[in-house]
């Protein structure tokens, strides 16, 4: 589903630094994999060349069939609107629209029929445990809640590789603990490719394989 060869960034300037050098990583379909590593090492960089956000120095990233780094940045969007789905520390949970709305975004922008979004709407919330929440403004929800929105989000659209950058960074260890089994669980369900950045070792074990980011590239350690 995504593989990763050889991948390459450095930034220029006065303090020039190789952030990421010669990483590789393959991943199957329905498959969730979590990276760790030190502040600074190059975690969000990676995760924003895999979603077409940055352009890697040398190196290829294929999404099925589709070589991202050779792409323009209008496809890329369309790339990223269609078969991603994203889940951030921060939630990014609109304030102003209800739950049911925020999840219906990503079906609205890649063109779902009017008469689809309710059913599939209403699965998604179901998956995640907020049956009873679709009519409820954000304001009303707790941070775990407000994060299973985000996870209903980013997979309502059946996207081919869900990206979450420390999804559970704001939250209590009771939810963050839940976020991260239905994180897990959905991805898997949709069939999803899944990776997860994360800090935590206790958070990086509910994923299938663990990888430490080094400056010398990805290590697998568990």
């Amino acid at each position: 589903m995504l593989s990763i060869q050889s991948l390459s960034k450095s930034f220029a300037g006065p303090r020039s630094k190789t952030v990421l050098n010669a990483v590789s990583l393959e991943i199957s379909q329905g498959e969730y994999v979590a990276i760790m590593g030190e502040s600074g090492i190059g975690k969000s960089t990676l995760l924003n060349l895999i979603a077409g956000l940055d352009r890697p120095d040398a190196g290829a990233i294929r999404l099925g069939d589709t070589d991202i780094t050779t792409l323009d940045d209008d496809a890329l969007t369309i790339l990223r609107r269609r078969r991603m789905g994203f889940v951030f520390q921060a939630f990014h949970v609109l304030p102003y629209l209800s739950v049911a709305q925020n999840v219906a975004l990503p079906l609205a922008l890649n063109g779902v029929r009017d008469a689809e979004m309710p059913e599939r709407v209403t699965r998604m919330l179901a998956s995640v445990g907020l049956e009873g929440h679709a009519a409820s403004m954000p304001r009303e929800l707790s941070g775990g809640e407000m994060q299973r929105v985000a996870i209903a989000r980013a997979l309502v659209h059946r996207p081919s590789l869900v990206l979450a950058d420390e999804p559970t960074g704001n939250l209590d260890p009771q939810s963050a603990a839940q976020v991260l089994a239905l994180l897990r669980n959905c991805a898997n369900e949709e069939g999803a490719a899944g990776i997860l950045i994360t800090h935590s070792r206790a958070a990086a074990e509910t994923a299938d394989r663990i990888y430490l980011l080094t400056e010398h590239g990805l290590e697998a350690i568990s």
